[in-house]
This record gives C-alpha cells, structure tokens and sequence, in this order.
C-alpha cells in the first residue's frame, strides 16, 4: 500500500504535524485565501507539494513579520513592482528591528561582562544606556 507521501499527497494532520502547526492554522489561511488544498471527494483536504511549499513560504515570511494580508497580497499579485513595494516595506521595519535586538542584546552582554555587584552603579552599562537615550535633553 502506498504512503500519501508515495503519491505526493498529504492530509491536513500530516502537513500540520511536518510544521508543527495545528490543523486549525492551516483551515485559517485557506479561509483567508492563502492555501487552495484540493479537496477528496470534495470534503477531504488533500496536500500537494505546491501546497506544502506555500506553508513554508507563510511560515517564513511570518518569521520576517509579515502579516497573513501582505502575505496574501504578495501571493496574489502578478505585478513586480507592487510585489517588490510590499516586501521593500517589509524590509525597512526588519531592518528597524534588527538594530533594536543587536542593541538589546549589547545592553546585555554589557550587564553580563560587568564586574559591579549592582549593574545600576556601573559606568559602563550608565554609558550603554546613556547611547541608547542620547538624544533626550539632559537632565
């Protein structure tokens, strides 16, 4: 007997468990338009691999802070231009938070390189966050 995965075929569970996702996410973005599983029988979602890739495509453009609409716009337009505005967008607010999680994560390494028993007292970290405030009028 063969495997739904001999036949280039998968359930909903099956596509679900391989992402780590539930079942209901993914009848979410159908119902949204992002996936079009075909269906056995007309009841029964059946994954292909195009399918599958798009879950994968979601997923990835989620981790990159997109929101299921412009995901869906992205997938949706054939035009270059409107595509390339979205993920230009998309690319300048990464970029913005970036820099806050590198500057984040250098406030931390400062506390945990210093030296005080009390890191509000130390020079170094009062520098660090004195950077990150800098522009504020003095005191």
């Amino acid at each position: 007997m063969k495997s739904s995965e001999d036949v280039g075929q998968w359930s909903i569970g099956e596509v679900a468990e391989r992402f780590g996702l539930a079942t209901h996410v993914l009848r979410h973005w159908e119902a949204v338009g992002l996936l079009h599983p075909a269906r056995e029988g007309g009841a029964r979602r059946r994954y292909e691999k195009p399918d599958v890739y798009a879950v994968a495509m979601i997923l990835r453009a989620k981790e990159a802070g997109f929101g299921l609409d412009d995901i869906r716009e992205m997938f949706d337009t054939d035009d270059p231009v409107r595509r390339k505005a979205i993920l230009g967008r998309h690319r300048d607010a990464l970029a913005v938070r970036i820099a806050r999680a590198q500057a984040s994560l250098a406030l931390i390494d400062c506390a945990l390189d210093c030296d005080h028993d009390d890191i509000a007292s130390c020079p170094h970290f009062h520098a660090a966050i004195d950077a990150r405030i800098g522009a504020l009028a003095p005191l």
